[in-house]
């Protein structure tokens, strides 16, 4: 039982945690202290001197004090001194808050100073001499109505830990500033947000939201100037109150005009949720706070990425190919037409002649309702979703080893660890809130990080250690690692004896693994490696992280089943604070595959070669279920080519450019004899269509979405679907009925009710155990308790024991030779989302990023003759494209660094791919690329605007550097002792910046 102290809070005796921030104490007690700079997620920051108390007669600030037990604290002895504080902030504050956007019942600024009962402001506000920045597409900075309270700095240097912002104390007039002093839009800001959502008052503001929110925000300078010296006239006369109370009925008012509604970000997988301010269908702000996995965080496409939604370019009906054009068509008309023409096919060809892929965009219902139309309805396994492009060989080194194919843990469990391993994943970039708390971790409490890349991304220059392995070798040095722990006895030999299978048999496929063999196929010194793995060994626990870096080689599967060896031999699973983490790529490719969209599994991931499985799903269907062998995604391709293959139901998909080989893909949509292809637009794929249909994107419905920490949760509507377009659920269950399905949901809630019905690891999810912000982490029992951590009590096997699995090297394919000399590796970027058919129709991440580049080292550009912006050609065996270069140090050699964010097809990365495919999932060797490389066009020009984050400069610091602010001359400090005094606690910031 956790050890608790008594603390005296005006004169009422409660229970605490020693080492508690006495301003937790106080807001968990509904003490109602005022604060302003101080926020739950952000920790102390010590500036606003609001938080005033007296313990044991000694004045200090709550935010920084930390209780031992014993103490008096008293509330009302040093309330003067807290209206002082308050009207020191005010001073750099002009209250107009009827007419300011931010009045919006959460206001910090106003809130406190209201509930402080301030009538009157005696010392004047002082604007201050710097002009309002404007310049960031997102958000504008205005430092005349900073408070300097810190809360922006703080959540930029300590959370977001991008350290882009700071405040100037050494300036006559403090005020925040960007990379040391440029303006926002040309620093090196990534857009995450954080700054704007944790700001208490209208300084930093959505652009968005100005002069949008209000009844009276929208109005010019000329009127609004005269308006507030109006106001500022009459407040020596009537005070602040009635100011206040006009304010506040505005905002009431405001109340019927904007819409609050929770959603969870549509993409990557990390599982972000916040609220979305609307009125009428223009988006004013994304809110984020009390989502269980990011709380305040956000990145760039998250906080500002929505434009698309309201794009003129949606597709608006449901279209039929005639010829070479489209005509519209209505609902009915389409799905007869597919009902039609699917049968024809099937009673003719059989309904394996059928495919249908599903999405990953889409909700957790409308996977299930995809892959039961194959099954149920259409009589195929032919069903996958786009997990096997990515993330399918990770699932399959956990299911060979731990039993569950998803993360063992939670992002909590990452940041908690001793040490994070980073193996092929651009993590800042592709899960930049998952990166925020490694960062946070690394920084604030010296976490360990190793980051093993071929790149020097940011979260290679932020490691202890980094190193650049040849491509496809990971295995080898990661199978290294697991002998060098057996040879030096670092292993954990309780945890192997208890819960481990196949100890013995594993040593021993480790002979092979020396460090010699290991430097000599992975290029790294055998010193560097014995540093890497002597960290693995010493550390209390580890956490591994992994993405496309690892999954995309025909080797994915046993390099992530590497993984999980490693992991299994020190002990790293079935405890918090560590564990295996292959990072999904979009929002719900988790989901997908959990909920039976592939041709393996039902949902749930129950054998469709189970007899008992199989005859549950006929019971509960009515129907027969098949019994051949489903095709996934690249088999279904070959399959077209082969003539087999007649019809394929494509969803929110790209396929024809994220799929690898993209010449040979598109050939084959070409010879289907009929294809369907759900969208929110009229992608480069919806060409080859013979109907396409306008779907809904995520704020358009309802449903559930699965993060990659297994997580699920509620997403509500934000929108009516816009024009003729339908939820995807809707759709398919349109096309099931036009087929003769009697299907009839009239909610999601109920789709989602029948899998869990049916699928064991869901049996106690349900929307009422979803409301809101609440959530579960699958398996989840009847009961509803769910699984935060995996493998607490036994692992997903029979014996409830874990397995070693041992695995072999072989060389990648597609190697480098003299003509093809040249390594193309491709990935995301933070700003755009895949080939960007939704990012590029947002314009402020348009702005920041107009257009493909092709990063290349300044050694390759120096004897290639490339400069920055030259148009190069790359060529591989299969085909080649033609992209702008960036001369940049993240890579290096003859590495270059190809990113996905492509429409066109002679910019698009999977030109240039191969049809290779790791042979346990069949998923697309995209990494391992071999090209030759021209300049087309040596003209200087940027590929990459000036104004891009990449070339800001950041300045670090530990939090706002509060000594600097209390060093200055003018600064009053209302605290009567030294923080050095106190008589016991754990340090807190404030301390570590004094040392």
């Amino acid at each position: 039982m956790q050890e608790v102290v008594d603390v005296t809070i005006a004169g009422v005796k409660h229970q605490v945690q020693p080492n508690e921030l006495l301003i937790d104490v106080l807001n968990r007690v509904n003490a109602n202290i005022p604060q302003v700079c101080y926020h739950p997620m952000l920790g102390t920051i010590g500036t606003c001197d609001l938080c005033l108390v007296e313990v044991d007669g000694a004045t200090r600030r709550a935010c920084e004090f930390t209780v031992a037990g014993g103490e008096e604290v008293t509330l009302t002895a040093v309330a003067s001194e807290r209206e002082g504080s308050a009207q020191r902030l005010l001073v750099n504050h002009d209250l107009y808050c009827t007419i300011c956007d931010n009045n919006n019942s959460d206001c910090v600024l106003h809130n406190t100073v209201r509930d402080m009962g301030i009538n009157d402001q005696p010392v004047p506000y002082r604007p201050k001499p710097y002009d309002i920045d404007d310049s960031h597409p997102f958000y504008r900075y205005d430092p005349s109505q900073c408070i300097l309270c810190g809360r922006c700095v703080q959540a930029c240097q300590e959370v977001q830990v991008n350290e882009t912002l700071s405040i100037d104390w050494s300036l006559p007039i403090p005020r925040v500033v960007f990379d040391g002093g440029v303006p926002a839009g040309e620093s090196s800001c990534v857009s995450c947000g954080h700054c704007v959502t944790v700001c208490p008052c209208n300084a930093l503001m959505e652009k968005s939201m100005i002069g949008k929110a209000g009844l009276a925000t929208n109005i010019k300078p000329k009127v609004r100037e005269p308006m507030i010296s109006l106001t500022k006239a009459l407040e020596p006369a009537i005070g602040l109150k009635p100011i206040f109370a006009l304010s506040e009925m505005e905002e009431r008012l405001r109340r019927q005009l904007v819409k609050k509604t929770k959603t969870v970000c549509t993409y990557c997988g990390v599982g972000c949720s916040f609220d979305i301010w609307t009125k009428g269908r223009s988006i004013l702000k994304v809110n984020p706070e009390h989502g269980p996995m990011n709380g305040i965080s956000t990145c760039v496409k998250g906080k500002f990425a929505w434009d698309y939604v309201n794009s003129t370019d949606r597709l608006a009906h449901p279209l039929i190919r005639e010829g070479e054009h489209f005509r519209q068509a209505t609902w009915e008309e389409a799905f007869r037409f597919i009902a039609d023409s699917l049968q024809a096919i099937i009673d003719r060809d059989g309904p394996d002649a059928v495919g249908v892929i599903a999405s990953s965009k889409c909700t957790n219902e409308e996977a299930f309702l995809a892959q039961k139309l194959a099954r149920a309805v259409i009589g195929t396994h032919n069903v996958d979703n786009c997990s096997r492009y990515c993330q399918s060989p990770a699932t399959m080194g956990l299911w060979r080893t731990v039993g569950y194919g998803g993360d063992s843990g939670s992002v909590k469990d990452i940041e908690a660890s001793d040490l994070v391993l980073i193996v092929g994943s651009n993590t800042a970039e592709s899960h930049p809130v998952i990166a925020t708390r490694v960062k946070r971790a690394h920084k604030s409490r010296g976490q360990k990080l190793i980051v093993a890349d071929l790149r020097k991304h940011e979260m290679a220059q932020r490691a202890d250690i980094w190193f650049a392995p040849r491509p496809g070798t990971d295995l080898v040095w990661l199978s290294a690692a697991s002998k060098y722990l057996f040879d030096h006895d670092y292993q954990d030999a309780a945890f192997l004896a208890q819960h481990v299978e196949n100890v013995e048999e594993f040593r021993a496929s480790l002979e092979t693994f020396t460090l010699p063999y290991a430097a000599e196929i992975t290029g790294v010194p055998e010193a560097k490696l014995v540093e890497v793995f002597e960290a693995l060994a010493h550390a209390r626990s580890f956490s591994v992280l992994w993405a496309m870096g690892v999954t995309q080689h025909t080797a994915g599967s046993d390099t992530s089943t590497a993984i999980a060896n490693l992991l299994l031999v020190s002990g790293n699973f079935g405890k918090p604070g560590c564990g295996a983490y292959p990072l999904r790529g979009h929002n719900n490719v988790q989901g997908a595959s959990d909920f039976g969209a592939m041709p393996t599994y039902f949902p749930g991931y129950e054998k469709v070669g189970d007899p008992e499985v199989v005859a549950k799903y006929e019971a509960a269907w009515g129907v027969t279920i098949p019994t051949t062998q489903g095709l996934d995604n690249h088999q279904m391709v070959d399959a077209i080519h082969a003539g087999s293959l007649k019809a394929l139901l494509l969803t929110g998909e790209e396929m024809g450019l994220v799929d690898a080989n993209s010449t040979v893909v598109q050939d084959a949509f070409r010879k289907l004899e009929f294809f369907v292809v759900q969208d929110i637009f009229f992608s480069n794929t919806a060409r080859f269509a013979d109907v396409v249909l306008p779907a809904s994107p995520s704020l358009e419905k309802e449903g559930t979405f699965t993060s990659t920490e297994r997580r699920i949760q509620r997403l509500y509507r934000v929108f009516d679907p816009l024009a003729e377009s339908r939820p995807d659920w809707m759709i398919t269950q349109g096309i099931a009925r036009a087929m003769g399905a009697s299907w009839n949901y009239s909610h999601p809630s109920e789709i989602m009710a029948e899998a869990a019905g049916l699928a064991e690891i869901f049996a106690g999810v349900s929307y009422e155990r979803l409301e809101g912000y609440r959530s579960l982490q699958w398996p989840v029992a009847e009961d509803g308790s769910d699984s935060p951590v995996l493998y607490l009590d036994r692992f997903h096997f029979p014996s409830g024991k874990a397995r070693f699995h041992p695995v072999s090297f072989h060389s990648p394919t597609d190697e480098l030779d003299e003509e093809y000399d040249i390594h193309v590796n491709n990935g995301r970027l933070l700003e755009h989302f895949h080939e960007g058919n939704m990012t590029y129709r947002v314009a402020g991440i348009a702005h920041m990023t107009p257009e493909p580049f092709v990063e290349v080292s300044p050694e390759l550009a120096k004897e290639r003759g490339v400069v920055d912006g030259s148009l190069v050609r790359l060529t591989s065996r299969r085909g080649s494209v033609k992209v702008r270069a960036v001369i940049t140090d993240r890579v290096h050699g003859k590495q270059v660094y190809l990113p996905m964010n492509a429409q066109q097809n002679e910019m698009a990365v999977n030109f240039l791919t191969s049809s290779e495919v790791d042979s346990a999932t069949h998923t697309p060797a995209y990494k391992e690329l071999a090209a030759k490389l021209e300049v087309l066009d040596a003209t200087p020009r940027r590929a990459l605007p000036r104004h891009n984050f990449r070339y800001g400069q950041r300045t670090p610091q530990r939090g706002v550097n509060i000594v600097a602010k209390r060093s200055r001359s003018d600064y009053r400090d209302p605290v009567e002792a030294e923080i050095s005094a106190r008589p016991t606690g754990v340090p807190t910031q404030v301390d570590d910046e004094r040392k």
